[in-house]
């Protein structure tokens, strides 16, 4: 899909000026509470990735980003061009580590046709490598997974969705294309279809079987503004697809939370006492 054109920008959509400013703000702000400095970033190749690195480097400096590209062995090439022209257009240090022998001393055991398993584990390991450079460099992960992709829970439980802070898990996809354009980003990033380079030819929008552009716009309708049915096909929307859409926002709700905790009498969420002045405040 090629990047939106100004001209076409949703209405619904928020300003890249508006989300710039937010997102410096949101991760100053994370990482002096955190007491960190530095911030370590998967380069995929990918038009999410590099939105996040770019808002990172325009928040605290790309001398305070690493970027790590982290490539499969049936990885595309043209992926780590892109990562590496990322990078390029940012400024920023990069490193390669190729995660194929930690992959496949998992993957012996794991059938060929397996590709959600196989690409599960690929995510995980790469998330091995994002924490083990944090720790190396007293940094914290960046996340780098968009609001469309929370809400269909099309992401790898700690794999790709594990970090330590996200800028862009409020932006629709349609909302990331539209700043990665007003950064300038490379265009090869911008005009490339999505996909999580898990196998050869996977593309995101055919295993979703709808494009980004049509879910957005639906999510929005949906999930922000609360439409029913009704409300959604006199907007135009297929009513097989809200069903589909609702139902899988619904049944990947386990994604986007924290492990449930059996409560215990006695045992207050420290948390949470603390933020009502007692416990680990005082």
């Amino acid at each position: 899909m090629p990047a939106v054109p100004s001209g076409s920008t949703p209405v619904w959509a928020l300003a890249p000026a508006e989300i710039r400013a937010r997102c410096r703000d949101f991760l100053r702000t994370q990482l002096a509470a955190a007491g960190c400095e530095r911030l370590v970033v998967g380069l995929s190749g990918g038009i999410d990735s590099a939105v996040a690195a770019a808002l990172a480097t325009e928040a605290i400096g790309a001398a305070r980003v690493r970027g790590i590209m982290m490539p499969y062995a049936t990885s595309s090439a043209a992926s780590l061009t892109d990562a590496q022209a990322v990078a390029a257009c940012l400024g920023l240090a990069v490193e390669k580590v190729d995660i194929t022998p930690m992959a496949d001393a998992f993957l012996a055991g794991v059938p060929a046709e397996a590709r959600v398993r196989r690409g599960n584990v690929m995510a995980r390991c790469r998330m091995i490598v994002l924490y083990d450079r944090s720790a190396q460099d007293q940094a914290l992960v960046l996340g780098t997974g968009n609001r469309t992709e929370g809400l269909l829970g099309y992401t790898t439980m700690y794999g790709d969705n594990a970090c330590a802070l996200n800028p862009i898990g409020q932006l629709y996809k349609t909302e990331v294309r539209l700043l990665a354009a007003d950064f300038g980003l490379p265009q090869a990033v911008l005009d490339k279809a999505p996909s999580a380079d898990l196998w050869a030819g996977q593309s995101d929008e055919d295993e979703l079987g709808v494009s980004y552009a049509e879910v957005d716009r639906l999510l929005h309708h949906l999930v922000d503004e609360g439409l029913g049915e009704r409300q959604l096909a006199a907007l135009g929307f297929a009513p097989q697809l809200v069903v589909r859409i609702a139902a899988r926002v619904r049944a990947m709700a386990f994604k986007r939370r924290l492990p449930p905790v059996a409560t215990m009498p006695g045992r207050p969420d420290p948390d949470l006492a603390a933020a009502a002045g007692g416990g680990a405040a005082t």
